[in-house]
């Protein structure tokens, strides 16, 4: 599969997936013979992991630490699972926070309906 249709199925950019094999987070993508990459669906998935890990805030040197931890096999685990976890948790604590600031927004939001309201009344 060519470049254009990975970035048609990931909505990353060409720039983006040649970075990540640049980088190492995906290994080197196989070239046919006149050098253009050939993607295969493993290829692929591991590109949606990434994507949701970076969507996730997960930044790319711990995305790669934990790449070259599942490499080494399952002797790993636990190290990858901690790197996980340390993120989820950060997540959490990142989505409580927006939580709050949308209740504070929607709590604004009202007060300024509440005034438009009060306006019309006094004008009607």
């Amino acid at each position: 599969m060519q470049i254009s249709e990975v970035t048609q199925k990931t909505n990353l950019s060409p720039d983006t997936l040649r970075y990540y094999e640049r980088i190492g987070l995906i290994p080197p993508i196989p070239r046919t013979e006149s050098g253009i990459r050939d993607y295969q669906e493993s290829d692929i998935k591991r590109i949606e992991f990434i994507k949701c890990m970076r969507q996730a805030g997960i930044p790319v040197k711990a995305l790669d630490e934990y790449l070259k931890l599942v490499m080494e096999g399952d002797a790993t685990i636990e190290a990858r699972k901690a790197i996980l976890v340390k993120h989820r948790n950060r997540l959490q604590r990142k989505m409580n926070e927006m939580q709050e600031t949308l209740a504070l927004l929607v709590y604004k939001i009202n007060v300024y309906e509440e005034k438009v309201l009060q306006a019309e009344k006094e004008v009607a």
